[in-house]
C-alpha cells in the first residue's frame, strides 16, 4: 500500500494499520494531491547493560578529552570574564 485517500481511511484502516506495523509509509491523498504521509511510530528501546557497554566501548574508540569539574569551571569563569569583565560576581 503505497497510497490511501481520505475517503478509504474508514474502508480500508486494517490494511492501514497492518502496513504500518510493517514499518512502512504511506502517502494520504485527497482531490488527487498528495497532502500528507502517514509513518510508523518508533518508540526508542530503553537502554540496557548491553548498551551502556556499546557507549563505554565508542567513547574509548573516541579518545575524548577527559576533564575534571574544577579544570572546566577554571574554564568558563575564563569565558566569562573575557566576555563579561570583571564585573561579573
Amino acid at each position: 500500500m503505497q497510497y490511501i485517500t481520505t475517503t478509504e481511511l474508514r474502508t480500508k484502516s486494517k490494511e492501514l494499520v497492518e502496513t504500518l506495523l510493517a514499518g512502512q509509509s504511506i502517502n494520504l491523498v485527497h482531490r488527487s494531491k498528495v497532502v500528507g504521509r502517514v509513518e510508523p511510530v518508533y518508540e526508542p528501546k530503553p537502554l540496557t547493560k548491553e548498551g551502556i557497554e556499546q557507549i563505554k566501548k565508542l567513547a574509548e574508540k573516541f579518545h575524548l578529552p577527559k576533564t575534571s569539574y574544577r579544570e572546566r569551571e577554571r574554564r568558563y569563569r575564563k569565558h566569562l570574564m573575557n566576555k563579561y569583565g570583571k564585573s561579573l560576581s
